[in-house]
Order: structure tokens, then sequence, then C-alpha cells
């Protein structure tokens, strides 16, 4: 992989709420294993400011972190918000070989467009509920939704224009129209064939 592709930042979390009083936060963990990301490197997306992870645990859909330097609640607060990012060298040292598998950092990000070029939203987070890798979309404006990723709702994926094109519910199924398919529910296509989202955790120190 290019040097220049090595170096570019990947979005791996982002800071949430304070929790407590002693300075700890809730991190929304975009890796495979939620607590791997206490052992990156982060900094956030000017790249003038590093943290550190202390100790980290689970906690629902989000972890609860120590950061180095931060030990009030008023300094936490300040970093609700914040994007993590690594460099793109650091979670891998290659790339997956199977046309099918895509890192959780490469699509995280990505635009999603319909079959007709219309923006319907961005990448936020990969969700798996037990039934296979959902993309979690956010639009515009209003709640972010769910969608099954597959190649019959998720056709094309295009790192070098920065967008993935979708096909929603209604052209994949004929079913009525699901705007917000709930990650619980079985919303695929039939007989879909799956693609593959993973993270690779950073190489031993």
């Amino acid at each position: 992989m290019p040097e220049a592709e090595n170096q570019k930042p990947v979005l791996v979390g982002r800071i949430g709420a304070a929790h407590g009083l002693k300075g700890q936060v809730r991190i929304n963990s975009f890796t495979q294993d939620p607590l791997a990301i206490a052992s990156y490197p982060l900094q956030d997306v000017s790249r003038t400011r590093t943290f550190t992870i202390l100790s980290a645990r689970p906690a629902k859909n989000v972890i609860i972190a120590s950061l180095e330097g931060v030990t009030s609640r008023e300094q936490a607060e300040v970093l609700n918000g914040t994007e993590l990012y690594v460099t793109r060298g650091f979670l891998t040292a290659d790339s997956p070989t199977d046309t099918d598998e895509f890192l959780h950092a490469d699509l995280i990000g990505l635009k999603a467009i319909s079959q007709t070029g219309d923006l319907l939203g961005q990448i936020i987070a990969i969700a798996d509920f037990g039934a296979g890798d959902l993309l979690e979309i956010r639009p515009p404006s209003g709640q972010s939704f769910y969608l099954p990723f597959t190649h019959a709702f998720v056709p094309e994926i295009d790192m070098k224009s920065g967008h993935v094109r979708i096909n929603m519910p209604r052209t994949v199924s004929g079913d009525a129209p699901r705007s917000h398919p709930s990650p619980h529910s079985d919303n695929s296509a039939k007989g879909p064939r799956p693609r593959k989202a993973r993270n690779k955790q950073p190489p031993p120190s």
C-alpha cells in the first residue's frame, strides 16, 4: 500500500457524554472488538491532540473509558463529540484479500447514494445483532437507519469516489417501503449474498 494511504486518518471512535465526576467518558467504538480501541494511538481529526485510554470497560452500546490527563467531569464534557482517528497503516499491514471483505474503518464515513445518485446519508457504524453485518446510515435529517450489508442492498462500493450505492428495500424485494428497517427484524432480500465487514486488530507491540 502506498505510504500516503498508510498515513490516511481512519475514524475508529467518537467520544460521547461524560460519565461520573472523575473524568470518565462514553466512547462509541467502531472497532470489531470495541475494547480494542483502548490500545490504539488515538488522535483528533486535526492530528494536533493525542488520546491515551488508561482503562476501559463495556457498557451497553458504548465503552466507559478513562483518558490520560482527563480527571474532572468538566474536562470530559469539553470532549463530547470528538472523533478519534488512527492512521490506516496501524490498523492492518495488508488489506483484505477477499473482494467482498472490507475493513469497518474503510466503510465508516462513506456516502450512501441511491441508484439515481441521490444522497441518502453517510455510513456511521457497522452493527451485527446476530444475523449478519448491518450498515448504520445517518440521513441528512432524521434518525439513522440500518440496511443489511449484502449485494442485494449494497451492489456497489466505490472507495475512490467515497460512496456506496444503495438499493432501498422497495427496489430489492417489492415490499412496502421501510424507511427505517429495524436491526432486529429480517429485512434482507431472498437469498442475499452477504458481504463481510471486519476490522483487524492492531499488530502486537
